[in-house]
């Protein structure tokens, strides 16, 4: 049988739901030529060893099984570009999302009409009583409205993540797709030149079978870095933004911290025989030591994500590596800053000079050395 469409499902500790899921596959897509790639971010369920196991039976079944990387919109860019099929599909596995649905989105593509189908949660005679989350329901419908509003794309439901489009459409602007956040529909509807003439399909959205979202607490922060990378992201780079916006806070928790200092501290260091500057060296170099733990918390949470370190040695192993490779910016931001002073310029100012310098330096190495490879 002619292969005619590629299901990409991204998952993550989702290993009960596989059986399940290609059952209901191979019912909703009989005489239709299928494979299904299950893109699994290492799941420490064995996901992948399940996938596997199932494809030793169904030749139909794949599975590409990323190690030390994570993301949902890259996985399924990942999973897109694996598949030889002319049209490719992205569903989630968790049995949120209906195959049953497959060829009528199938038949739409195929037709020459439409360049995209998606299945949306908020057209009519969609539903989203099954899935029993209205908090999120509401919080679905607040990024709709924001997505359309940044992006002008005017669709009931550019946050799904049930979609189809013929593969050629996908590969010729993968390379332009930022893979940044959860979204890849908003991702690839944002990214393309041409208009794309879409079909929307009513979904009734279930509650997940088994398994972990794969949406955590970030999933905000990611969907406005998201936004931010289709806006802005071709004048700065997303991620050197993100660390700038995190080195930000940290900014104002170093100067928090040095304010504190001073005013403890300022009076008794001026009553000794300590030169003048030195309640502020010492200010600097306390701040700067918070500020930095408190960078690495939040890149770890938030900048490096899809990489974030997790468990109490590989988190200790990471801050010292951070701090290692912050240590020479630490020296650089202590020494410009306590030089300005010196020279009449006041405290404040001179903390933040010592801060942009060291910021390009900080985001180089740790990029390098402590979330990524040597």
């Amino acid at each position: 049988m002619t292969l005619r469409l590629g299901i990409v499902l991204p998952t993550y500790n989702e290993r009960g739901n596989l059986a399940g899921m290609v059952k209901r596959l191979d019912a909703a897509l009989a005489g239709i030529g299928w494979e299904a790639i299950f893109v699994d971010d290492n799941s420490p369920d064995g996901t992948a060893d399940e996938a596997r196991a199932i494809a030793r039976e169904d030749s139909r079944v794949r599975v590409i099984q990323r190690i030390g990387r994570r993301g949902l919109s890259s996985a399924a860019i990942e999973g897109m570009c694996a598949t030889s099929a002319p049209v490719v599909a992205v569903m989630d596995a968790d049995h949120q999302h209906d195959p049953a649905l497959l060829p009528g989105m199938l038949a739409a593509i195929e037709s020459g009409d439409y360049d995209l189908a998606y299945a949306s949660r908020f057209a009519e005679g969609a539903s989203t009583e099954q899935w029993g989350r209205p908090d999120r329901v509401k919080a679905s419908g607040i990024a709709n409205a924001l997505a359309r509003r940044v992006t002008g794309v005017e669709l009931s439901d550019p946050m799904s993540g049930y979609f189809m489009l013929p593969t050629a459409t996908l590969r010729a602007d993968a390379h332009r797709l930022s893979g940044v956040g959860f979204k890849i529909l908003l991702d690839i509807l944002a990214t393309v030149k041409a208009p794309l003439r879409v079909k929307e399909v009513p979904l009734d959205f279930a509650a997940r079978a088994e398994g972990e979202s794969k949406l955590d607490r970030t999933v905000v922060f990611e969907f406005l870095v998201g936004l931010y990378d289709k806006w802005l992201g071709r004048f700065i780079p997303t991620r050197f933004a993100l660390f700038g916006t995190v080195g930000a806070a940290g900014a104002l928790v170093h100067f928090g911290v040095l304010a504190m200092v001073l005013h403890l501290f300022g009076a008794r260091f001026a009553l000794s025989h300590y030169p003048k500057e030195a309640a502020f060296i010492v200010g600097q170099t306390v701040a700067a030591l918070v500020a930095m733990t408190f960078n690495f918390a939040l890149n770890n949470e938030l900048t490096y994500s899809d990489k974030r370190l997790r468990g109490l040695f590989p988190v200790l192993r990471g801050w010292a590596q951070f701090a290692l490779t912050c240590s020479l910016g630490i020296v650089t931001q202590i020494g410009v800053a306590t030089a300005l002073v010196r020279v009449g310029v006041h405290a404040y100012p001179a903390a933040a000079a010592g801060i942009v310098l060291a910021s390009v330096w900080n985001f180089a190495l740790s990029s390098k050395f402590v979330w990524g490879k040597y």
